[in-house]
């Protein structure tokens, strides 16, 4: 039975439902609409969430190895050739700290530098899988790996 009367969805706002089709950028179950969509700002926002939340687990794990294995990280890698499979060794954690900016400045070959405030100062850490055979050495970023399984569960 048609209704025409305010819906509360937890996105954060209300309109009203009237069985017309939604504008573009709505999710809806058409047949040729059956997802939403991303930005490209907030896809990489998203990843950087995941890859975050992924590292504090990693370090706060117990079992490191059973930690990977549960979040399907490949123990194996097949080689750029793909001759040999390449095995997971070390993973890596790097700290950087974000102390300032620059860009080049306009109508110069100089840089415009801008230092931080103590407060704008910024941690980023990141997490590489170091994957070795007798021939190669292939160094994954965790953004990378997490990029690809969120794709894998999508489809």
């Amino acid at each position: 039975m048609p209704h025409d009367h305010p819906h509360d969805h937890s996105h954060g706002h209300h309109h009203h439902h009237d069985h017309a089709p939604h504008g573009a950028g709505h999710n809806h179950a058409h047949a040729d609409h059956l997802h939403s969509h991303m930005h490209a700002e907030d896809e990489a926002a998203d990843l950087q969430v995941l890859a975050t939340q992924f590292i504090d687990g990693f370090l706060q794990a117990a079992d490191k190895t059973s930690y990977l294995k549960l979040a399907g990280v490949p123990f194996e890698r097949p080689a750029k050739d793909g001759s040999k499979a390449l095995k997971l060794i070390d993973v890596e954690l790097k700290t950087d700290w974000q102390v300032g900016t620059a860009s080049p400045s306009f109508g110069s070959r100089e840089l415009s530098y801008l230092p931080f405030p103590g407060e704008m100062v910024q941690e980023r850490t990141n997490m590489s899988l170091i994957y070795v055979s007798m021939d190669e050495k292939s160094t994954f970023d965790i953004r990378d790996f997490l990029k690809q399984r969120k794709m894998e569960i999508e489809t």
